[in-house]
């Protein structure tokens, strides 16, 4: 299939898809929709049948972009949390961790901060985070929307900001093709305190947990949770709809939760070349940064799953059969989270390799028109627009920085760091909330939260961190780079309008307004 240039015609797909996502409040039929309106614009543009060529180029695609290996994470995780909570483990973990965390803010703060910790890769953070934390958030009845939020955005905003990561990984591979650096990983690291939506994402999530001076559907969502409302009945809950075994205990879930990250890293390690031939992959560092991250997180729950194997069928916790069994259904409450997945990766594909998306973004990109001095502010919105529209930071940041590195440089080269900070922050804000990023929906099926719910409750939250994201980049153009000033006023432009928003609102709707 050749690509087309469709021009703004390339970003109604995504645009339409969005919309009816939020609109609906159905997200499967949102996506194909999407990706038939992609592949009916291609159709239409190659002269192709109108009725074939559009339903051909659709599965065609699809079966192009499957990555298998995150399916089989995906499934082969369900499966572990399943058998985790048949064992008994995660009813134990959430009476163990009571006794510690004893308060609505220290749960937050100890699934922020678990989130923080877990910066090897997103997709495992998203479903590790969902696991642990989900039994004792339910326990001080925090909504199941409030720690889909904090999964998402201890994500991707903290793997984009850590110099051993799958991202960082991804970002050198693109800073290498430019040939503008000596170091692919020194450039990285120095994107790291310009990486203003990363930051200030972290910042409100520390914020939200320590005040709770939520606003708009969040406000909502965390009230009825406060009255009992918190589980959607919608959501598969593995904790309350299966039978679990009593004697199950603490160390039944953290000992196949440690063997997961162990695994991870090992496997990172691995598939990085650390034990192989060539001596320049036999450090920490270079292996991680040239290692497989899909396949890595396949070997890491296949071995936390042999683990748990291990250590629940000798102790009869769980028959070899239920055990069996009980994989199988794990892996069927991870359905709808993968069929997701593949839906968004059409649509990515359709908008990205057939209508040309990133070209067209590029044309917009060189034909600005705009000063070195309004460059950061320009990047970042342009890369923010075309990661929410195709959910995806890996691929927009693939995109921009071979286009953008150029252009800065030839109009102030003092900018590079800035610019490029820019362009990853942007990549990173689609990826973080746009309905069909991976992540995003990730995170839903860590928490148990319907994903459209996910999605409306997270948006204003994401908003606000851009729009003061895009002012501190529009500081930093107008100081020639000043650090201290550009982060100082994204900051207070955060939590000003954070506040505003909050006594706002709760001005006008009062708590005893909103039903539960």
């Amino acid at each position: 299939m050749e690509p087309f240039a469709a021009q703004w015609w390339s970003i109604v797909p995504p645009v339409v898809a969005i919309a009816l996502a939020l609109t609906t409040k159905e997200v499967f039929s949102s996506l194909l929709v999407g990706i038939f309106t992609g592949t009916l614009i291609y159709a239409v543009g190659t002269d192709a049948n109108i009725l074939m060529g559009t339903v051909d180029t659709a599965f065609s695609m699809m079966a192009k972009k499957v990555d298998f290996n995150i399916l089989i994470f995906c499934s082969l995780l369900g499966a572990l949390v399943y058998v985790i909570s048949l064992s008994g483990g995660t009813v134990a973990y959430g009476k163990a961790s009571t006794k510690i965390i004893r308060g609505r803010r220290s749960s937050l703060l100890a699934t922020s901060g678990l989130g923080a910790v877990i910066f090897i890769d997103d997709y495992f953070n998203c479903l590790t985070v969902g696991t642990v934390m989900r039994p004792i958030t339910d326990f001080y009845k925090v909504s199941r929307a409030k720690l889909a939020y904090i999964i998402d955005s201890t994500a991707a905003p903290i793997c984009i900001i850590a110099p051993i990561s799958s991202w960082a990984a991804a970002v050198g591979s693109s800073l290498k093709d430019t040939g503008a650096f000596d170091s692919e990983i020194g450039a990285f690291v120095a994107t790291i305190p310009w990486n203003f939506y990363a930051l200030l994402s972290l910042l409100m999530v520390g914020f939200l947990c320590m005040t709770s001076l939520d606003f708009g559907p969040m406000r909502r969502a965390e009230i009825r949770a406060a009255r009992g409302a918190n589980v959607d009945e919608t959501v598969a809950d593995t904790d309350t709809k299966l039978k679990y075994n009593p004697n199950g205990t603490f160390w039944d879930m953290v000992i196949p939760l440690l063997a997961l990250i162990l695994f991870a890293v090992l496997a990172l390690m691995y598939t990085g070349g650390y034990w192989g031939k060539d001596a320049a992959y036999h450090t920490f560092q270079a292996a991680i940064g040239n290692s497989a991250a899909s396949l890595s997180l396949v070997f890491a729950s296949f071995g936390a799953l042999l683990v748990a194997m291990a250590i629940y069928v000798p102790r009869k916790l769980i028959s070899f059969s239920d055990f069996m069994q009980g994989g199988l259904e794990g892996m069927k409450l991870m359905l709808p989270a993968n069929v997701i997945l593949i839906l968004a990766w059409t649509l990515s594909g359709v908008c990205r390799d057939l209508l040309m998306a990133p070209q067209f973004m590029q044309q917009v990109v060189t034909t600005s028109g705009m000063s070195a001095m309004f460059l950061p502010l320009l990047v970042f919105m342009i890369a923010a627009f075309l990661s929410f529209s195709m959910g995806t930071a890996w691929g927009t940041f693939g995109i921009l920085i071979p286009i953008v590195v150029p252009i800065v440089q030839a109009l102030d080269p003092n900018m590079t760091v800035v610019v490029l900070s820019a362009t990853l922050a942007g990549s990173v804000f689609g990826d973080h909330c746009s309905p069909i990023s991976d992540t995003t929906i990730l995170s839903s099926a860590g928490a148990k939260c319907s994903h459209i719910e996910h999605v409306a409750t997270q948006i204003p939250y994401s908003l606000l961190v851009a729009s003061a994201s895009a002012v501190g980049y529009l500081v930093a153009g107008l100081t020639s780079g000043s650090l201290a000033a550009s982060i100082l006023a994204a900051a207070v432009t955060l939590i000003g309008v954070t506040v505003f928003l909050h006594f706002y609102q709760a001005k006008k709707q009062p708590a005893s307004s909103i039903q539960a």
